[in-house]
C-alpha cells in the first residue's frame, strides 16, 4: 500500500471536446458561419469561456469512464449548418460539443456557438455558448452584397467575431493556452466565417485549431485534430470544414499504476514528479482508464 491510498491519487486533467462543422450555404447570395469550438474544461490552469481553474480533484483506485469526442461533420450546400461536435469525459468531468456554423441561419448553440450564417443583408445572430467552457458565436451583420460575409464560431478563450461590412467576415475566436504537459500549448479555436464573392476575405480560424473559412465553391479548413477546433464556414456550392476531434490529457503521480481498455489511443510521458497521459482517441464511449 502507498501513501496516496487512502486519500487517493491528486489528478490535474484538462478535457477538450470535438469542435463544429461550418455551415454551408444555400445557393445563391450567402455564406457559411464558423463552427464553434469544442468545450474546455481543466483544473490546471483558466477554463474556457472565461472560467477560472476547477477545483482539486482527488481519485480513489478504480476505473473511470474516458471519451474524446469527435469533431463535427462537414457539410456542402443546401443551406445546412454544420455538424455539431462531440462531447469528451474524464470521470464525473464532461465538456460538452462546439456549436454548428449557420448554413443560412443562427450559428447553433454549444460549448461555443456557431458563427452567424449570411444571407440577404438580414442580420443573423451567432450561437449561443455553455458557460465557463466556451464563448457565443459571431453574427453575421447585416452583410451587404456582393460578399455576403458571415460570422466566426466561438473559441474557448473569446467570442466569433461578427463580419466587417460588406466584405471580409468574422475570424473564429481564440483558444486557451495550458502547459499540463510540460510546454504551452492553445486549443478550441473557432472557426472562419466566409464570403459568397472571391472579391470578398473569409475569415481566419481562431488560434488553437480553428480552421479558415472560405469563398464560394472552395472547401473550408478543417479544425484542428486534437484540439478542438472548429471548422471553416462556405459559401454555395463548396464545402464547409469539419470540426476537430478533442483530446482528454490527465497526470497522476508516478507511483500510480494506469492501465486502459483496448479501444483507447494514448500517449504517456513522465514530467517531474508526475506521468502524462494524453488520449487522442476512443473507439466507444464505454471505454475506461483503471488507476490502482
Amino acid at each position: 500500500m502507498n501513501m496516496f491510498n487512502n486519500l487517493g491519487f491528486p489528478i490535474s486533467y484538462l478535457v477538450v471536446a470535438g469542435g463544429a462543422g461550418g455551415g454551408a450555404a444555400d445557393s445563391g447570395s450567402s455564406g457559411g458561419g464558423g463552427g464553434g469550438a469544442g468545450g474546455y474544461r481543466t483544473n490546471a490552469g483558466a477554463s474556457g469561456g472565461g472560467g477560472a481553474s476547477e477545483s482539486a480533484l482527488n481519485l480513489a483506485l478504480g476505473a473511470y469512464t474516458v471519451t474524446v469526442g469527435a469533431g463535427g461533420v462537414a457539410r456542402s450546400g443546401g443551406g445546412l449548418a454544420g455538424g455539431d461536435g462531440f462531447a469528451s469525459q474524464f470521470g464525473s468531468v464532461t465538456s460538452s460539443g462546439g456549436g454548428g456554423g449557420g448554413g443560412s441561419a443562427s450559428g447553433r448553440a454549444g460549448a461555443s456557438g456557431g458563427g452567424g450564417g449570411a444571407t440577404g443583408g438580414v442580420t443573423i445572430a451567432g450561437g449561443t455558448r455553455i458557460s465557463q467552457q466556451g464563448f457565443a458565436g459571431g453574427a453575421s451583420v447585416n452583410p451587404g452584397a456582393p460578399n455576403y460575409p458571415s460570422g466566426g464560431g466561438g473559441g474557448a478563450g473569446a467570442a466569433g467575431n461578427a463580419n466587417t461590412g460588406s466584405t471580409v467576415a468574422g475570424d473564429g475566436g481564440g483558444g486557451v493556452a495550458s502547459s499540463i504537459t510540460g510546454s504551452a500549448v492553445t486549443r478550441a479555436g473557432g472557426g472562419g466565417g466566409s464570403t459568397f464573392s472571391t472579391g470578398g476575405t473569409p475569415g481566419a480560424g481562431g488560434a488553437g485549431g480553428g480552421g479558415a473559412g472560405s469563398q464560394n465553391g472552395a472547401t473550408g479548413t478543417a479544425g484542428t485534430v486534437n484540439t478542438g477546433g472548429g471548422g471553416g464556414g462556405v459559401a454555395s456550392g463548396g464545402t464547409s470544414g469539419a470540426g476537430g476531434s478533442g483530446v482528454v490529457i490527465f497526470t497522476v503521480p508516478t507511483q500510480a499504476t494506469v492501465t486502459f481498455s483496448g479501444g483507447v489511443t494514448q500517449t504517456s510521458a513522465t514530467v517531474g514528479a508526475n506521468k502524462v497521459y494524453t488520449v487522442t482517441a476512443t473507439s466507444t464511449t464505454d471505454e475506461t482508464v483503471t488507476i490502482s
